[in-house]
């Protein structure tokens, strides 16, 4: 039986961590180094790393914060924000990430999906959506949360499957922040349209809305920010709750 993996996100502003409700009202919660260091070591299998104000501010990646958290960690890594050609996803490669993260510049140019797929592998890609209810269904949204596309949200992650991505990180907006649990409709959605795994990120509260969310949405991961930020919840307390619902996870050695 595959484990599911519990990541923890660092949304990253000028260099330090915040996190805040429906992408707004953000607050400082630490330093992103710091922070990936005591949550790996703390249990959470993977580490993100998101730099949500690049593209909007049109910048690259704050690399030496990458390179900074990178030093401090034995997990894998991923690193999102800004990516807008080969040569940045290059860039944050050198810099210590094992994936990236791509999304206002995969869904300007869908062909960078396959470019970077092709060069690194598709594993090391991973296409972000932003995605907030409208009209029945589910949009995607670009630049930080700020700008609708227009795309359907599981049409757009089956066309980022078939141009070579190798995951789908899936964030509600609705439920970004608000600790009322996943979006399980929309995660089950996009986890029924593709193949590839889809980590489930938005609305974390408590380990009922991860044991929702891997039963009912279907995800093969689940990310979280604030409750791992405050010390809301612990890693291991979230597994071993997990384990007891009989949902495989993995424990460190």
């Amino acid at each position: 039986m595959l484990t599911k993996r519990i990541i923890a996100c660092l949304d990253v502003d000028a260099g330090r961590v915040v996190k805040g409700t429906q992408f707004l009202n953000l607050r400082d919660a630490g330093d992103p180094a710091q922070l990936a260091f005591a949550h790996s070591e703390a249990g959470a299998d993977e580490i993100v790393l998101l730099d949500i104000t690049a593209t909007h501010e049109k910048r690259a990646t704050l690399l030496e914060t990458v390179r900074r958290t990178a030093r401090e960690i034995f997990v894998p890594f991923t690193v999102g924000g800004g990516v807008r050609t080969l040569d940045d996803a290059a860039a944050i490669f050198d810099a210590g990430a094992d994936k990236i993260s791509i999304n206002s510049a995969a869904i300007a140019d869908p062909s960078i999906i396959t470019e970077i797929g092709k060069r690194f592998g598709s594993q090391a890609v991973i296409v972000a959506i932003d995605a907030k209810r409208a009209n029945g269904g589910f949009e995607a949204f670009v630049h930080g949360g700020r700008k609708p596309t227009g795309k359907d949200a599981i049409a757009w992650a089956r066309e980022a499957e078939n141009r070579g991505a190798g995951e789908i990180l899936l964030t509600s907006m609705d439920r970004d922040g608000t600790g009322i649990g996943f979006d399980c409709e929309l995660t089950c959605a996009v986890s029924q349209a593709v193949q590839i795994p889809v980590i489930a990120s938005g609305g974390a509260g408590g380990a009922k809305d991860f044991v929702e969310v891997f039963r009912v949405g279907q995800a093969d991961a689940a990310l979280a920010a604030s409750i791992f930020h405050f010390g809301l919840s612990s890693f291991s307390d979230l597994k071993q709750q997990l384990q007891t619902e009989q949902i495989a996870v993995r424990f460190p050695c």
